[in-house]
């Protein structure tokens, strides 16, 4: 029987190619997925060893920070100079450097403050504990008017080096440096998103204000015995960990959004693995239909049903193998090629680490692949021992006919009812915006997607009634055949559809959840946000001098002017952000009443309320820098939306209390008929003279955002296009397969007056048939699960359907259906009639 599987697959080498690719396809995919993230990893590993040799003991100051509100910075805590002096006198300590790090905002060549954030300003130690990696230039040394700045933000904003820079220090005063070499921020996630200015280690503390240090490092030679030395001598105020220790930590800490990247793209692969499984499953099926007659002639001649068994799962072991290994090269080179273009893109990732297959990688491709296989063939190799001796005595093999079953339709029934009614209780009954609802709608959908499973070869039939009634007038006699052609088979047609459905379904899912977060976004800014332009500072801290507001508020051609200011206070054992309004702002209220603050009243967004417990009708103790422990009435619940601080007091009895602080940010807006370029010309004159100030307007809001959404429906369409093609395969599969197994039957066509092109027109128009009703399933699965993923994404959110994109989505699934008849069409047009109705 291993000879007779071997000969079977040498005889069927072609049948099973497509079957080969789609596993090597899906494993590529994974395998890819863990050679881009292992080398990233590695990378990463690399620089952070290659800095923690530098360093035999680091000292960090212990973070504490009591529970405050997600939005409420904190301040790191510093390690005294005093103690780096302390330290530099323990016996075995050669060297000792503290490192400082602080806020310096950068003035790009728009005479703004450049990047999103506050560039941070850090200092650039000398001698053998300097960790700071050079890529042009020079460092600072000991020239404290010398300055170097990260390579991304340099490029960015268009700095080389000779160039002369101008830095804010933390008073706002301007310093011009200049700037000597550009650097490499490394494996530190914080350098990396906002940016950095190096200096001197006397420059660094002048510019920031910072009195100590964020990290002290000491050289030496015996790090484990200088730990325990250090650790005596700072006690339990700060942290002591060897150099490797710190490179661990470091490295943890970059590696957890590489985790997250690599499970998002896991999910993918499993995908496309599922979706290979059904195209798999198919294919051995309709390979098993086909040779029931040689099947039987092996049962005639001694081999028994366990034979049979075997030899199916060999012909799938072999193929599971054979494509998980061309699957694995797949992987390592999609790795590669992933990797380059990260380095032609200058991504700030390490991207010099070698590209390797681990061991493990390995593993999992081989073990999936081969699971998949042999998983998805356990079926059809179960049917294949059914099949009956006395079947090779028959001159042609009877075509299999569907029959529904009260089974299938009870089955179909209670999943479609468990998996709407979960989904259904979790989009209505349960609170938006939680994890645990998410779970809930997920599992709904999944039920019912089974229920869809299991119902489908029941679908078939009406809709390619339904699909072919234009295909079935347009193309005339073909036409007719391949709509009825569609619907013969109906299991094996749902089978073949439904691998296309999964690919449709989670692709009208992501398209329906982007246009309705846009327009849920839309509304929002519409109803809460509903401003032409916002004055703020990079952090939205208090920087907006109130003089601004106050110059703005007296030209005519601006309609509306609300400043808000805000600061940090304490209520309780928390913090919160506390702040007042002047303006004609109207935030929602969801409960009691917000028309005039008085003394001693507060009102309070609904997400605090609910965290600290608070009521209309309660009081909230704050602490205040001017006034001490006051107690506030809470009057009103407003909108988490509404763009004020957690707790607005009266603009009066919030300056007796914290004093006159600047705004945080400035609403504005323009009169009817005043021109954008004109309005934009005054909010930017307003604050001309003051770099951190910047201008924002609610179009470039909405443009940023739609673009953020743009590039992610891009990326995730592009991941879930690799389900599609697979799903693709399948259809091309099963076609060549159908083509194989009506030789006769296309022969007996051809003979009655069928021509060549009209065969080949029958097949195209049958694959598209096919192609539309799995787009046409899928559609409506993933605006079912796009409602469900809506309400539960957050409370107030809209439902949006992207007529467009879903009508070109179909279509797409159509016209690649039509493509994938192309060969197995070509085929059976080419074949003898003579000749074909002898094999027949």
């Amino acid at each position: 029987m291993l000879k007779t599987a071997m000969a079977g697959l040498r005889a069927h080498t072609l049948r099973l190619l497509l079957t080969s690719l789609a596993i090597t396809l899906g494993v590529g995919f994974i395998a890819g997925t863990f050679v881009l993230t292992d080398t990233i990893k590695a990378g990463f590993g690399q620089r952070v060893t290659a800095e923690a040799d530098k360093v035999a003991v680091a000292v960090l100051p212990k973070v504490e920070r009591p529970g405050a509100e997600p939005s409420t910075p904190s301040t790191p805590s510093t390690l005294p100079p005093s103690l780096l002096e302390r330290l530099r006198a323990l016996p075995g300590v050669t060297d000792a450097q503290g490192l400082t790090r602080g806020r310096t905002p950068l003035i790009g060549k728009d005479g703004k403050a450049a990047g999103d954030m506050p560039t941070s300003g850090v200092s650039v130690a000398s001698g053998p504990l300097n960790r700071t990696t050079i890529v042009a230039g020079t460092g600072p040394g000991s020239d404290d008017a010398a300055a170097v700045l990260d390579e991304n933000t340099a490029k960015a904003e268009g700095f080389r080096v000779g160039d002369t820079i101008t830095v804010l220090d933390h008073t706002g005063a301007r310093h011009p440096f200049k700037l000597v070499g550009l650097f490499d921020p490394g494996v530190d996630q914080e350098l990396a998103y906002t940016g950095a200015v190096g200096f001197t280690p006397a420059a660094a503390a002048r510019m920031t204000g910072e009195a100590g240090f964020r990290e002290i490092d000491l050289a030496g030679a015996d790090p484990a015995r200088l730990k325990q030395a250090v650790a005596a001598t700072v006690g339990a105020g700060a942290e002591v960990m060897t150099g490797t220790e710190l490179a661990a930590r470091l490295a943890a800490q970059a590696g957890v959004e590489i985790d997250a990247m690599s499970l998002a793209l896991l999910m993918f692969g499993l995908v496309a693995m599922m979706v290979a499984a059904l195209v798999i499953y198919n294919t051995f099926n309709i390979l098993v239909a086909q040779r029931t007659k040689e099947m039987a002639l092996l049962r005639c001649v001694g081999a028994t049903r366990g034979q049979v068994f075997g030899s199916i799962l060999i012909e799938s072991v072999v193929v599971g193998l054979l494509s998980s290994g061309l699957g694995l090269l797949a992987g390592y080179g999609l790795g590669v090629v992933t990797m380059r273009v990260l380095e032609a893109f200058d991504a700030p990732l390490p991207t010099g680490a070698a590209v390797t297959l681990t061991p493990s990688t390995i593993a999992v491709g081989l073990a999936l692949g081969l699971v998949v296989t042999v998983g998805a063939a356990l079926l059809p190799a179960r049917t294949a021992t059914r099949v009956a001796p006395v079947a090779a005595l028959r001159t042609q093999v009877e075509e299999q006919t569907f029959r529904t079953g009260v089974l299938r339709m009870l089955f179909a029934g209670l999943f479609l009812a468990a998996g709407l009614g979960t989904a259904g209780v979790g989009a209505l009954a349960l609170q938006p915006g939680q994890p645990s609802t998410l779970i809930v709608v997920m599992a709904g959908g999944a039920l019912t997607f089974l229920g869809v499973l299991i119902l489908g070869p029941v679908l078939v039939r009406p809709l390619s009634a339904l699909v072919g009634w234009v295909p079935r007038r347009l193309f005339g006699v073909p036409g007719r055949l391949a709509v009825d052609n569609s619907g013969r088979n109906p299991k094996r047609a749902a089978t073949t559809t439904v691998a296309l459905t999964i690919g449709v379904t989670l692709m009208t899912l992501i398209s329906v959840v982007t246009a309705s977060t846009r327009a849920t976004m839309d509304a929002k800014l519409d109803e809460q946000f509903p401003i032409d332009y916002m004055l703020a500072s990079q952090d939205r801290e208090a920087a907006v001098p109130r003089s601004v507001g106050a110059s703005l508020r007296q030209r005519p051609e601006l309609r509306d002017v609300v400043q808000i200011r805000q600061t940090t206070a304490t209520s309780g054992a928390r913090r919160v952000r506390i702040g007042a309004y002047e303006g004609p702002l109207q935030p929602v209220v969801k409960a009691g009443s917000l028309r005039d603050l008085g003394p001693g009243e507060v009102a309070v967004r609904a997400a605090t309320a609910g965290e600290f417990g608070w009521r209309v009708g309660g009081t909230v103790p704050v602490k205040t820098k001017r006034a001490g422990t006051v107690s506030l009435t809470v009057v009103a619940l407003v909108d988490d939306d509404t763009p004020i601080p957690s707790l607005t007091m009266a603009p009066a009895q919030f300056d007796s209390a914290f004093g006159a602080l600047p705004d945080s940010s400035v609403l504005v807006n323009v009169e009817d008929g005043v021109s954008p370029d004109h309005a934009r010309k005054l909010v930017d004159a307003a604050v001309a003279a003051y770099p951190t100030v910047k201008v924002s307007s609610s179009t470039a809001v909405r443009g940023e955002f739609d673009e953020a959404l743009d590039m992610l429906l891009m990326i995730v369409t592009g991941l879930l296009g690799l389900a599609v093609l697979i799903s693709l395969l399948g259809i091309a599969n099963t076609l060549a397969l159908s083509v194989h197994e009506r030789t006769r039957e296309s022969a007996l066509l051809r003979a009655l007056g069928l021509t060549r092109s009209q065969l080949r027109r029958t097949l195209s128009v049958e694959a598209l048939v096919l192609g539309l009703i799995g787009a046409l399933i899928g559609v409506v699965l993933g605006l079912v699960f796009g409602w469900a993923a809506v309400r539960v994404m957050a409370d107030g959110a809209r439902y949006a359907v992207p007529g467009g994109q879903i009508a070109m989505l179909v279509a797409l699934s159509g016209l690649a259906g039509v493509l994938a008849a192309v060969l197995p069409a070509r085929r059976a047009a080419r074949a003898s009639i003579v000749g074909s109705l002898a094999a027949g």
